[in-house]
């Protein structure tokens, strides 16, 4: 049966800490290692090229929540705004496509769609946003930019 090693109390064999006074317990400290975390898979991936995939159009939200959640770019504001502006784009995508497609889909202009011009912008943003990442450049859009320096610098 182990003891405390500070104040002689009885303490059990897995115990980190002594109940009675608080102190570490050496058994405890050299056998319950906290085990190294798992290599990031970002780590040879340049804050440019994570920044790119962001806005790749359509699955680049997946993309940046992977950029997000990873230890490398967790304190790269540069990084995280092209991350959230590029969510912030994918909702607006979302929005034309489930919102704004159905209520054009059965007006019939000739060869005129709001909701396919809408979305011919959106991909020329995209692509926009894309070049001004290659330049490692913060190109604040309007509205959705301002909201992603917002949670950019939250977290």
């Amino acid at each position: 049966m182990p003891y405390c090693s500070h104040c002689g109390t009885v303490a059990g064999e897995r115990d980190r800490f002594c109940a009675k006074c608080g102190s570490q317990q050496p058994a405890a400290a050299a056998g319950s290692s906290v085990p190294p975390l798992p290599p990031d898979p970002f780590e040879n991936l340049s804050t440019r090229t994570a920044g790119i995939l962001c806005y790749i159009p359509v699955i680049g939200w997946i993309l940046a929540v992977i950029v997000l959640a990873s230890r490398k770019f967790r304190t790269d504001q540069l990084v995280r705004f092209h991350a959230f502006q590029g969510l912030y784009l994918f909702a607006v995508w979302l929005f034309i496509h489930w919102a704004v497609r159905p209520i054009f889909q059965d007006i019939d202009v000739p060869g005129y769609r709001v909701d396919r011009l809408l979305e011919a912008v959106m991909f020329g943003i995209w692509i926009f946003m894309m070049i001004k990442a290659s330049h490692e450049e913060r190109y604040v859009l309007p509205l959705i930019g301002e909201l992603a320096q917002r949670s950019a610098a939250e977290g």
